[in-house]
Order: structure tokens, then sequence, then C-alpha cells
């Protein structure tokens, strides 16, 4: 089962029916605990930095997020849900991530017209487990004012170009996300959640998971 983790800040039904119609059996989790029965977990969102990671720690998220990461199943973190992933964000002040991923999460300098809307062409860097079959340069949708700032250069794996280069797929080990909303960029978005299904089937189990 891929578990989609509802904090009320995420896009998770089209994320959902995406999965399902791939095929792949998916459901929202409303309660932290049903993380530990997934073998893939996917975080949405959608809104702030820090409205996210306090949506996060008042509904008792935060300990089975990092527990599941820790686990080594298959974790993907979808725009905001891909921001949080990171050690700060500088939205409305600095605030403290989920520290999965080394780095900070920045605002697209002045003049660029925020947010950065629309279709944008991606270009892989690195193999990964998310973008096999996907032509390099596709077009994915993108809505974010803010961008991810990799402390790590080993961890993009996929950039864009607006105004700044800047990180539209990170990740290491199990942890990955990507800035672009997959669930929303048609057919190559639609091959990175199969991607990360096939992913997840594939996955052998850490004992005790």
């Amino acid at each position: 089962m891929i578990g989609i983790v509802d904090y009320e800040r995420g896009n998770l039904h089209s994320v959902c029916k995406a999965l399902e119609k791939l095929g792949y059996r998916a459901e929202i989790l409303r309660e932290p605990a049903a993380a530990a029965a997934a073998r893939g977990l996917i975080l949405p969102g959608v809104g702030a930095f820090a409205d996210a990671m306090s949506a996060l720690a008042a509904k008792g998220w935060i300990g089975p997020l990092l527990d599941f990461a820790r686990s080594g199943r298959p974790f993907f973190g979808i725009c905001l849900g891909m921001q949080i992933l990171f050690e700060k964000g500088e939205e409305h002040g600095e605030h403290a991530g989920l520290s999965l991923l080394p780095g900070r999460v920045t605002r697209f300098a002045a003049p660029l017209k925020t947010p950065h809307m629309g279709w944008n062409n991606l270009r892989v860097l690195k193999e990964n487990p998310l973008f096999t079959g996907v032509p390099q340069d596709s077009f994915f949708y993108f809505v974010h004012s803010y961008y991810a700032a990799p402390a790590d250069d080993d961890c993009r794996a996929g950039v864009c170009v607006y105004g700044t280069e800047f990180a539209a797929l990170v990740g290491r080990d199990n942890v990955w996300g990507a800035q672009f909303h997959p669930e929303k960029s048609g057919r190559w978005g639609l091959r990175v959640l199969d991607n990360f299904g096939k992913w997840v089937e594939g996955f052998a189990p850490v004992p005790g998971y």
C-alpha cells in the first residue's frame, strides 16, 4: 500500500486518484500510526513552510515521518512536501524542516514574478528511481514562490530555469522530492508516479516493517 499523508495541507485526492488509475493501491492516511503499514509514503503539500510544519507537529506526524524515512522505505515529497524535507525554510522567517535532506528553501529573487506557475522543462542530472523512461527536458507543472537550495550537490537530481536555475527534483537513498506536481503534469507526471509505484512494489522490506 502507498500511503498519502493527510495533514490538511495537500492535494491528496488528485494524487490518490492518479495512483489508483495506474493500478496501485493507495490510501489517504489520517492517523500517523497508519504509516507503519505503508510500503511507500507520499508527503504532498500546498501552502507555507512554517504552517505545514506546525500542522504536521500538531497532528503527531513528525516522529512517524522520520521513522518511516529511516526504515529505508520509499518516501516521496511533492511541492511543499518536497520543501519541508530540507533543514530550513525562509518563508515568513526562518523555520526548521524535517532535515531529511541538507539545505534550505529560499524565495525567488525580485524582479521575478511569483509564484512561478505553469509548465517548465526539467533537465535530469543523474539517474534516479523516479525518472526511468522520462525523456530529457520533459515538461512538468509548477506552482511555487520558493525553491530548494540543497547543501549537497549530489541531492540535485533535476533542475529547471526560472530566472535562475533551481532544483526541481531532489533526493538521496530512499527520500526523494519533486517541486512540480506530477498529478497535474500529464503523461510524464503519471510516469513519475508509476515509477514510484514500481519502486514501492519492488522494495524488499526491512526486518520489522
